[in-house]
């Protein structure tokens, strides 16, 4: 029963390849090259994750990606309007990226490699922006890092020991 139920599980995620990098070593009788390949895998509704793929061809570098993203899988908590609870900024590296809720009808307003993170995590609405390198690795990372920083209405209130009408209280003024 768990094997067919992860089998449901996994088709019910989609994969996104970033990029794919070529990198060449050189030995002593030429060079020797390999690819890199950056894979998106997410359900659409608040799971993602994000893996990298080493090997010589194409098609096997893609899988390998798609087998350590799944791996390496975590939750976002999104709003109804499809959009995140509240700004966050996210760093790995050299790489800082600032993500913003938007308003419903805004759509996803990120550049390069970010984009098929947030369609892989279900985000709609959404404003992010690259602060510093534009090594796509850095930038995809630094948002993932900020996705997991994002923490829901409910929780933030569990945490404080109030309810969520509590919380929000002194903001109608």
């Amino acid at each position: 029963m768990p094997r067919d139920r992860k089998r449901q599980q996994d088709s019910d995620l989609q994969e996104r390849v970033v990029y794919i990098h070529r990198v060449s070593k050189v030995v002593k009788g030429g060079r020797r090259m390999s690819l890199v390949a950056l894979v998106v895998v997410g359900d659409g509704k608040g799971n993602v994750g994000l893996g990298q793929g080493k090997s010589t061809e194409v098609p096997l570098a893609i899988s390998k990606g798609v087998e350590d993203a799944k791996k390496n899988m975590f939750h976002v908590p999104l709003t109804d309007e499809g959009s995140i609870p509240h700004t966050v900024e996210g760093h790995y590296g050299a790489g800082n990226v600032l993500l913003k809720p938007a308003v419903p009808g805004t759509g996803v307003i990120a550049g390069g490699p970010v984009r098929p993170l947030f369609d892989a995590v279900g985000i709609k609405n959404v404003i992010a922006k690259s602060l510093g390198t534009d090594n796509a690795l850095n930038i995809i990372k630094a948002a993932a890092e900020g996705l997991k920083e994002l923490e829901s209405p409910e929780a933030t209130a569990e945490r404080r020991g109030l309810s969520v009408k509590e919380m929000f209280a002194g903001k109608e003024a």
